[in-house]
């Protein structure tokens, strides 16, 4: 088999990466030479390649249910938000400037050049490339620049199935109308629908389907069914919840829980560090954004940020600040991560205003871009305008691990005893007993580590009923998650059909929709 196909989705969140990855797993289980492929990616959840470059998660993600490394080519542009305005541009892995909504409008068009040419080499290379679209092509206000839906599938010749998710409600309404809004170009391209988070009696959407093919002419490939297992690797930052419960807390492997907080930054970033944690037997994490939260947490985690002054701002701001400081001097673990590390220290430089701006962070640029830290560190940061990505390895507590670096913020002074052992790795951590942090994204997914973490937190928080448990591989429990979508693809998903629309694209002849009352009086 051999050629290409684009999932697009109703709606943000509508299960396009999802989807994708378990088209791309279900392919690679039959020995398909298959590889995913996001055009243009607007997340602030990323990691590093091998070969150093920066691209959305998602596409690692897809790219491990593949069997590949991830690489640069499958998401050439990526967009990081760091404020409600603003994005930074990631070209090719590379930091490429900062954008607004308006002006990266006129970006697009040599954009669209970049990611057809990434496009083609990866059709060269791989028997079936799986790409994700961005957003919903029924915003027909963006049409005119677009560069991961309609733009793409026109510019690659590509057919498209478009997802929705019915747990929203409307989603007959979503498909349909995602259509009708198209113009007859860009409608035939649309070969077919799938539906995503079914629960109930399948019987009973049967007759909605049946008339969703009459009024379209486009058959429904299949109704994917709501899997409560499901939920490592989300696509997108902001499905971090406040107050939400993270993944399906398993019982205890000894007497008592431990209870984890993770601090909910409006511009959070790598979210997905906590869910090594959500993995654990008899852990139960939660994101949160108000003090009384953190009054009964074990453990409290401050993740990373892409806008670090501006969130340490909301901190204090929120009284957040003084609850975890408070949580710190009473002996009880806190632990930073990139952003969140840094705002453990005494204090942070942004002298270029690369996180923070006079706009965003007015106390940053009334001191020269200095602003203090929460001092439960001796650790003072500056940022640097080049970023600096890694895939460092090295020990911490006597345990291999491995990890990835994204952040603009450099060490120029810790005092603190060094967290991690690693060449050449500078001090990029930092180990004052109760409160620790690093610069490492990935930390906690080394298994090791992880249970010496939550030893170490049980004996601080007083818990000596919890006991780690001992064989919980995260490792694992990612590639059972990725089984599972290739799974739900292979049992209610029509794969012929599937697989006719990949290797011959969209039937000819397909109706133009433009409005289910055209005709009428």
């Amino acid at each position: 088999m051999r050629g290409a196909l684009l999932v697009a989705g109703t709606t943000s969140d509508a299960g396009k990466s999802v989807l994708v990855a378990g088209v791309c797993r279900w392919l690679a289980r039959r020995g398909v030479s298959v590889a995913p492929f996001k055009a243009q990616n607007m997340s602030n959840n990323s990691v590093v390649t091998a070969d150093g470059g920066e691209i959305g998660r998602a596409q690692a993600m897809q790219a491990r249910a593949c069997g590949l490394e991830p690489s640069v080519a499958f998401n050439p542009v990526l967009l990081k938000p760091g404020s409600d305005r603003s994005s930074q541009v990631v070209v090719r892995g590379r930091v490429d400037g900062t954008v607004s909504a308006r002006s990266y409008y006129a970006r697009k068009a040599a954009l669209l050049d970049v990611v057809s040419a990434e496009l083609a080499g990866l059709r060269e290379r791989f028997d079936v490339v799986v790409c994700e679209g961005a957003g919903s092509p029924a915003e027909i206000n963006l049409r005119g620049s677009d560069i991961a839906n309609m733009g793409l599938a026109q510019a690659a010749d590509l057919p498209v199935v478009v997802v929705g998710d019915i747990d929203r409600g409307g989603v007959l309404a979503h498909l349909f109308g995602t259509l009708a809004v198209l113009d007859a170009a860009d409608q035939a391209r649309i070969a077919s629908f799938v539906i995503n988070k079914f629960r109930g009696d399948p019987a009973l959407l049967a007759p909605g389907l049946d008339q969703l093919t009459a009024l379209t002419g486009r058959p429904t490939l299949g109704v994917v069914p709501w899997a409560d297992d499901l939920w490592i690797d989300a696509e997108d930052s902001l499905s971090a919840v406040a107050d939400s419960v993270l993944g399906r807390p398993a019982p205890p492997f000894g007497s008592q829980w431990l209870r984890v907080a993770v601090v909910r930054f409006p511009r959070i970033s790598n979210a997905t560090d906590a869910e090594a944690l959500a993995c654990e037997p008899g852990v139960a994490v939660r994101y949160v954004t108000e003090p009384a939260r953190l009054l009964d947490a074990d453990l409290v985690v401050l993740p990373g940020s892409k806008a670090t002054v501006a969130d340490l701002e909301w901190l204090r701001r929120t009284g957040l600040a003084d609850a975890v400081a408070t949580h710190a001097r009473a002996g009880r673990p806190v632990f930073g991560i990139c952003g969140g590390y840094q705002m453990l220290g005494r204090r942070i430089a942004d002298p270029h205003a690369v996180e923070s701006s006079p706009e965003s962070s007015p106390e940053s640029s009334a001191d020269g871009g200095v602003v203090a830290g929460l001092g439960l560190l001796d650790l003072e940061v500056v940022f640097d305008v080049e970023k600096h990505l890694g895939n460092p390895a090295g020990t911490a507590w006597g345990e291999p691990v491995r990890g990835y670096e994204i952040h603009h913020g450099r060490v120029v002074h810790s005092g603190d005893p060094p967290l991690l052992e690693a060449a050449g790795a500078g001090q990029e951590g930092s180990d004052a007993g109760a409160v620790i942090g690093t610069h490492w994204h990935g930390l906690l997914e080394n298994d090791g580590f992880r249970r010496s973490l939550l030893a170490r937190v049980a004996q601080q928080a007083g818990r000596a009923g919890f006991v780690p448990a001992p064989a919980t591989s995260f490792a694992a429990q990612r590639d059972a998650q990725l089984d599972l979508l290739g799974d739900l693809v292979e049992k209610h998903i029509d794969i012929r059909a599937l697989e006719h629309v990949i290797s011959h694209g969209v039937p000819v002849g397909l109706p133009v929709v433009t409005s289910v009352l055209a005709g009428s009086p």
